[in-house]
């Protein structure tokens, strides 16, 4: 399951920054700042940050960091996604999934429809419901 719109490979992080190439897809790897690119979203099309793990959660921090700071490009999940995960990534701001393992889509399909309702605010920009209850 790929909902990829950009299709230009990505370059690392070291090469974004050092270099300073008409790159404009960048791989951030588990435990890379997602800061460092904060000076550079304007020209940023894809940024495609790694899960080596299900177990690893630092990929949702990039996210959310980067689409708090106004990234409106593509921002791709790629590595160990599983279903029961992509719509905490969505939540978060990811819009593109490379999971390394095949996602059955109907099964995505429930894990994304499943729940009509949020607790917390997020990047996705949906209304919590104790904010909805209490105006």
């Amino acid at each position: 399951m790929v909902d990829a719109t950009h299709d230009e490979p990505a370059v690392t992080l070291d090469a974004f920054l050092d270099t300073q190439t008409n790159a404009t897809a960048v791989r951030l790897e588990a435990g890379e700042d997602a800061r460092a690119l904060l000076p550079h979203l304007d020209r940023i099309a894809l940024v495609e940050v790694s899960f080596p793990s299900f177990r690893d959660g630092r990929g949702y921090s990039a996210a959310r960091i980067l689409r708090e700071a106004g990234y409106t490009g593509e921002l791709r999940a790629q590595g160990d996604v599983l279903v029961d995960q992509v719509l905490f990534m969505k939540r978060c701001g990811f819009d593109s999934f490379a999971p390394e393992a095949e996602i059955d889509p109907a099964t995505l399909e429930a894990a994304l429809t499943r729940y009509d309702r949020v607790y917390q605010k997020a990047a996705d920009g949906q209304v919590p419901v104790w904010k909805l209850r209490h105006g």
